[in-house]
């Protein structure tokens, strides 16, 4: 396995975005499961992984697919106190760091209650304002 895929495991649960900044490209991409937009920068994406990191409980990957530079990584957690699954999706650059980060999650309830905690969340970290620049 690659080790950026290992450390990915270690961390996102944590919800530590210094952890998380690691991992990614400067110019990472970011699609969540809670609306039709991209978050594209180091700083903003950590920013939003570190805030989901701590919305969600029981989080743990129960399968890991791929090879070289493409990845899944099937999921299970809480929102709340309702259960959620989903696959990371996953690419590395050259240099082994996250390129493209891809979240697909099932229920539709369960990704509404991600919205809105997300929502709350963020709504309260005054880096957003500057960050909205990198949502598109």
């Amino acid at each position: 396995m690659h080790p950026t895929i290992e450390r990915m495991q270690e961390v996102v649960a944590k919800g530590d975005e210094t952890l998380i900044h690691e991992l990614l490209a400067e110019d990472v991409r970011f699609m969540p499961p809670t609306y039709y937009s991209t978050w594209t920068g180091r700083a903003p994406v950590a920013a939003v992984l570190g805030h989901v990191g701590q919305v969600f409980s029981q989080f743990r990957y129960r399968r890991i697919m791929g090879g070289g530079k493409d990845w899944a990584l099937e999921f299970q957690r809480k929102v709340g106190d309702l259960d959620a699954v989903g696959v990371d999706l996953i690419t590395l650059n050259d240099d082994g760091l996250i390129q493209t980060f891809e979240v697909v999650m099932r229920p539709y309830k369960s990704i509404g209650a991600l919205r809105e905690a997300m929502m709350a969340r963020v709504m309260t970290d005054p880096r957003f304002l500057e960050f909205k620049s990198a949502l598109g």
